[in-house]
């Protein structure tokens, strides 16, 4: 116990030094994603990140046969980092490629695509001018005709925090959900009772009643092969997988305060300054969980409504650090470099939760901070907004619903 209120008082001691070493700086944010990989704040006049970098196949593609091309190119400027993952019943692969001589183009060394995948492209560039970008793409490829498969989170291997739901999103409509849901079986170690939960016909998640105790060891079974999920529809998959739950992390938000207490297994580690949704743009209520962590990504208020008379974006940042997705309609909690003396004062932003960083991103900053000690699967949950409670089926936001409820959407009655 000494050695963890010893770790505590270090981490807190490391925070206020960093807050206390610098000027806050805040602006006004937004948060969702774009078909360019963004996700909204602010304008600063900058070119549309599918202007500065053009990736085929298109963001969202669904289907795409394993003859069609996979590139990233730009214009002008030239090409900083480009990474391609391919993820196949949650095994996440790295798709090697080159960047040509000249920088404004990449390949991948096999130009085939693989059946049944979703890719994952984050490239980062500077146009013409020298200015930076970031782009954050992702498209599925073709099925065979007549199969559906289960996309699935978490990864295999992985470690996750304790909010971790397991959520199966399939590429086609399941009308026989029973069959489906019979050939999924989700076991933990020590044992705890873990039940499913159907979001319409197309997304089944796992969770159990309360958060997973730190250790856990899950393992996920899919025997679809053969089985009959629409008519004349049948799986393809036979697949096991498994994950770890690491340390139980939960964040909670207070917008009216403009502050955000970060404990780790029951223990304050810090109270951070935040700026959160503003009055017109409301930061959700309730429990969300972090889904995706990008170092850097692009956000354009057009992609989710706030645009102005002249239909662009609000606002449009291009290269956001540390960005950790809460929602998937675009609720982000992120680093924030571009305006001044909001943070624990005001909230401006629309939707998002902000905390301070520095352009680029810097690891001494609460923004970076706090993404150094956050996992996949860990809890943040807002209170006092002016807002209603996110949608369970928004993200993982399935917490936000009783057992009771939870259980009642299982098809096996």
């Amino acid at each position: 116990m000494r050695h963890a209120q010893g770790r505590a008082r270090r981490a807190r001691a490391t925070l206020a030094a960093v807050l206390a070493g610098a000027a806050l700086l805040a602006g006004a944010v937004g948060c969702t994603s774009d078909g360019t990989g963004g996700t909204g704040l602010g304008g600063l006049g900058r070119p549309a990140a599918e202007d500065v970098i053009k990736v085929s196949p298109d963001d969202g593609s669904r289907g795409v046969g394993p003859g069609e091309r996979l590139r990233v190119r730009v214009p002008s400027g030239r090409l900083e980092s480009v990474k391609v993952v391919r993820s196949q019943d949650a095994q996440e692969t790295p798709v090697p490629g080159h960047i040509s001589t000249d920088g404004l183009s990449w390949e991948p060394d096999d130009r085939r695509l693989a059946l049944a995948a979703r890719y994952t492209v984050d490239v980062v560039a500077l146009d013409g001018h020298g200015r930076r970008s970031a782009r954050h793409t992702t498209f599925t490829t073709q099925v065979p005709e007549e199969r559906f498969i289960g996309y699935v989170s978490p990864e295999n291997r992985s470690t996750v925090g304790t909010g971790m739901i397991v959520s199966l999103e399939f590429n086609r409509e399941i009308r026989n959900r029973a069959a489906v849901e019979r050939a999924v079986q989700v076991t933990a170690r020590p044992a705890v009772e873990v039940r499913p939960h159907w979001f319409g016909n197309g997304r089944l998640d796992f969770r159990p009643e309360t958060y997973w105790k730190p250790g856990t060891q899950v393992t996920v079974s899919l025997k679809f092969r053969d089985v009959e999920g629409a008519p004349g529809v049948y799986g393809l998959q036979h697949k096991t997988f498994s994950f770890t739950v690491g340390r139980h992390q939960v964040s909670t938000v207070d917008a009216a305060a403009h502050t955000m207490d970060v404990r780790r297994d029951g223990e304050l580690l810090a109270t951070v300054p935040i700026t959160a949704g503003a009055p017109k743009t409301t930061t959700y209520n309730g429990k969300m969980v972090v889904t995706e962590m990008l170092e850097v990504t692009r956000m354009n208020g057009a992609t989710v409504g706030f645009k102005d008379a002249d239909g662009k974006g609000e606002y449009d940042i291009p290269d956001v650090p540390h960005a950790m997705r809460l929602t998937d309609s675009g609720t982000f909690l992120h680093g924030n470099y571009w305006a001044e003396g909001v943070f624990g004062n005001a909230n401006v932003s629309h939707g998002c939760v902000g905390l301070r960083d520095v352009k680029g991103g810097g690891s001494d900053t609460p923004a970076g901070w706090f993404f150094d000690r956050t996992l996949i699967g860990d809890v943040v949950e807002v209170v006092r907004s002016k807002d209603k409670q996110v949608a369970p089926d928004n993200g993982l936001g399935g917490w936000n619903m009783g057992w009771k409820a939870w259980k009642a959407g299982s098809a096996l009655k």
